[in-house]
């Protein structure tokens, strides 16, 4: 995998993607504690302090797992406005699931969210070899779903955890090379 000196691991049309920094602690945080965001997830806000947060954040800079990668998103001024991740890495089935958050409000909308899906799909499949990559969206967010949608992923089925219900959808690698020969 090639990375420039900047971190940058992949440009869109609208944005790159980049490896975390510790200079990214700071939105992170916000985002992560953000109890807005945190309902698109499922999830509680982070709860702990801003120190606490910080150094689970600087050991899983220095000691990655092998299981998950997770990198920046930036505008193309080099404006830090959300992440992308794909974990559940899985080198059997050649398989990952993905993960966004635009946390930044001011660029939902706009294009941002769906290039950066588009620009991490491409890199996943074209550096890593998988063969699918997956996603679960909360059953209510059609918006998340639409988006999804128009980058090419598709409904494969419905799951339970929690007491939410999420709508599973795929994108496998064959379809890229489809959508390219069109």
């Amino acid at each position: 995998m090639t990375i420039a000196a900047n971190g940058e691991v992949a440009r869109g049309e609208r944005i790159v993607l980049r490896e975390k920094r510790l200079g990214d602690a700071h939105n992170d945080f916000s985002w992560r504690t953000n109890p807005d965001l945190a309902k698109y997830d499922a999830a509680r806000p982070f709860s702990a302090t801003y120190n606490d947060y910080l150094a689970l954040y600087r050991d899983d800079l220095m000691y990655p797992s092998p299981y998950r990668r997770s990198l920046a998103i930036e505008d193309l001024d080099g404006r830090h406005i959300g992440n992308v991740m794909y974990y559940n890495i899985d080198t059997i089935r050649r398989e990952a699931e993905l993960g966004i958050t635009i946390g930044n409000h001011s660029y939902w909308g706009q294009g941002y969210g769906r290039d950066a899906i588009n620009t991490l799909v491409n890199h996943v499949f074209r550096q890593t070899g998988f063969r699918r990559v997956y996603l679960k969206s909360l059953d209510w967010n059609v918006r998340a779903q639409r988006a999804f949608e128009r980058s090419g992923f598709r409904m494969c089925g419905r799951m339970r955890r929690g007491g939410n219900t999420f709508i599973v959808m795929e994108y496998m690698a064959a379809w890229l090379d489809l959508a390219e020969q069109r």
